[in-house]
């Protein structure tokens, strides 16, 4: 109800009879109620929280360079970069430890497993998209469109038939010997489940980073992180997008989903959720300069495994990851 309307309600003034007092007083305690009812079945964003009560992050390790890309394996252990020392490291679950899978990761980036077990990279080395499987053996899965190199695949989601979207944004990296843009738009990209097409998706980004799908294949939601929004797409048959909506206006550079359908977003607020209609829930602050990426990780997907800058972190929820 608006306040204006609201306000010339309770200023009505009937024409004057011995009644109008009761009237006035009538109309008041009734309007009065219907709000307080109204209140009581709408959920407060509040009670939507995603954190389990008294729960805050927990450092794991401040001892890299630069975490990125958290990807999380069948067992819940979780591999994430360190792109700047050229690296994958695995967080393993069960004894809380660090490895080295890779050290020459081809400055992977943004990661995910697909269903043969395989780690997905971008990797912006060569501006490739690339597969390792357990072994550490590297193969090419995309490199270019068009005849041209791409700008520099930044993150993917891999769809439930096999698909992947990948994010092409243009950051200038200092292990490059060229200084322009190779594409003609900062775009999204699908390789279709064969590997053999590597289809433009979507444009009309000024840089598309960080990106996530829902595991019914219905909906991909888009962070352009330069332009500060998070848009939803409509996922078609053949991999294709349409219907671009305005979710939020806030960019990300990572991205993840809850089953209940909640958006995790990325940046120098740390960890921002959202529902699925685009309202913010809660709030996870992280004490570093910038927060890269966020996945579910241990065996329950009850781990909300963050990268930050330097640092990687741990917080304990209660909801699990869609994934």
């Amino acid at each position: 109800m608006q306040k204006q309307y609201f306000w010339s309600i309770l200023t009505f003034d009937c024409q004057p009879t011995p009644n109008n007092h009761t009237m006035k007083t009538h109309i008041f305690i009734t309007l009065l109620t219907s709000l307080l009812l109204t209140s009581s079945c709408v959920q407060s964003p509040k009670d939507q929280r995603v954190v389990a009560e008294g729960a805050q992050p927990i450092l794991l390790s401040n001892q890299f360079t630069f975490t990125e890309g958290p990807a999380t394996d069948k067992q819940g252990n979780v591999y994430f970069t360190d792109q700047p020392n050229n690296q994958i490291i695995k967080w393993t679950q069960e004894d809380n430890s660090f490895s080295v899978f890779t050290d020459s990761s081809h400055r992977s980036n943004g990661m995910y497993f697909d269903r043969e077990g395989k780690l997905i990279s971008c990797a912006d080395l060569n501006n490739q998209l690339i597969s390792i499987n357990q072994n550490g053996e590297l193969s090419i899965l995309a490199e270019g469109y068009n005849g041209l190199p791409l700008n520099g695949p930044n993150d993917l989601w891999i769809d439930n038939k096999g698909g992947i979207y990948i994010t092409d944004p243009y950051y200038q990296r200092p292990w490059w010997n060229h200084q322009q843009m190779p594409q003609d738009a900062q775009c999204v990209y699908y390789l279709n489940p064969q590997g053999t097409q590597l289809t433009r998706v979507a444009d009309k980004l000024q840089a598309p980073n960080g990106i996530i799908g829902t595991p019914d294949n219905t909906l991909l939601y888009v962070s352009d992180i330069a332009d500060g929004k998070t848009y939803s797409y409509q996922i078609q048959a053949d991999g294709s997008l349409s219907n671009r909506k305005l979710l939020f206006e806030k960019g990300s550079d990572g991205m993840t989903l809850d089953q209940r359908g909640n958006i995790y977003i990325t940046n120098a607020d740390g960890v921002t959720v959202f529902n699925k209609e685009g309202q913010q829930i809660d709030q996870i602050l992280i004490p570093e300069d910038w927060t890269a990426n966020v996945t579910f990780g241990g065996k329950e997907r009850n781990k909300l495994f963050i990268t930050a800058s330097k640092s990687v972190y741990l917080v304990d929820m209660k909801v699990k990851g869609a994934y």
